[in-house]
């Protein structure tokens, strides 16, 4: 029985990846790689001529059994463009087949870009929330956001650079001003770590490019006094006037008046 290995490969300089997965990537058998002509790169950059298969979001499920055959004669590495593969990208559905299937699988650690933007941005590590990617559609994004918007913890997305206006604004809107680092382009060439409040940041990435980790500051308790139930209540009718969903007046709501969001939502539902 055959063993999967998860291999981190770089997320941009390709000196950013181990001896042990080299080693990995010259014994196994075969390489389930999202894009064989990416990673046909870093192989040969190392002089790795190891067979490779494509393993990437639309052929993930039909290429199970097939992978699950040669894992059945001996190790299969699997990578992704960048990074650590499952996060973000193909390989959970591979992990649960493997997995019960019988085989061992491992991960060969190494690089992961939510995890370098977060330990660089200046912000608490000791507790944070990975979200990935948000929501394409403008409302489904704005509740996503809304449902995290009192959590305690640091929070990281990645965004891509077309639809990073749009969140950043939506994110002031339902966060406030909150203190963020946005990472971008890591390790390249062109890396840059813009650190500073959220309403600045729209300003700064006026003409994005590349792609973008966001770490913002989780909810603290504000230091003003928080708004009276009258306050509240008069906010929530005015903004339901402006004809405003529930959700999205208690996860803005909560940003200003020092409630919780469940709070606000209650009096939204009942009309204020």
């Amino acid at each position: 029985m055959g063993t999967l290995y998860l291999v981190a490969t770089p997320i941009g300089n390709l000196e950013d990846i181990s001896a042990r997965a080299l080693r990995i990537l010259r014994q196994v058998r075969l390489i389930a790689a999202e894009d064989t002509r990416v990673t046909r790169k870093l192989l040969t950059h190392y002089e790795i001529h190891t067979r490779q298969v494509s393993y990437f979001e639309h052929n993930k499920l039909s290429q199970l059994e097939p992978i699950l055959r040669e894992l059945a004669d001996g190790d299969v590495a699997l990578v992704s463009d960048a990074g650590t593969p499952g996060l973000n990208d193909p390989g959970y559905e591979l992990v649960r087949a493997a997995l019960k299937a019988g085989h061992r699988v491992t991960a060969v650690p190494g690089p992961a870009s939510p995890l370098a933007a977060l330990v660089t941005s200046g912000l608490p590590t000791d507790a944070f929330l990975y979200l990935g990617y948000l929501p394409r559609k403008a409302a489904q994004r704005r509740a996503a956001l809304g449902r995290v918007a009192d959590l305690p913890y640091t929070l990281v997305f990645l965004e891509s650079p077309h639809r990073l206006p749009e969140t950043l604004h939506d994110m002031q809107r339902i966060f406030g001003d909150r203190l963020a680092a946005i990472a971008r382009e890591l390790t390249k060439l062109h890396e840059e770590i813009w650190r500073g409040p959220l309403s600045q940041a729209a300003q700064h990435f006026d003409q994005p490019r590349g792609e973008f980790v966001l770490v913002i500051a989780g909810r603290q308790r504000s230091e003003r006094k928080p708004w009276t139930q009258a306050q509240v209540r008069s906010a929530v009718r005015k903004r339901l006037a402006g004809g405003e969903a529930p959700t999205v007046v208690a996860a803005e709501l909560a940003a200003e008046s020092g409630w919780t969001r469940r709070e606000i939502y209650k009096l939204a539902s009942s009309r204020g």
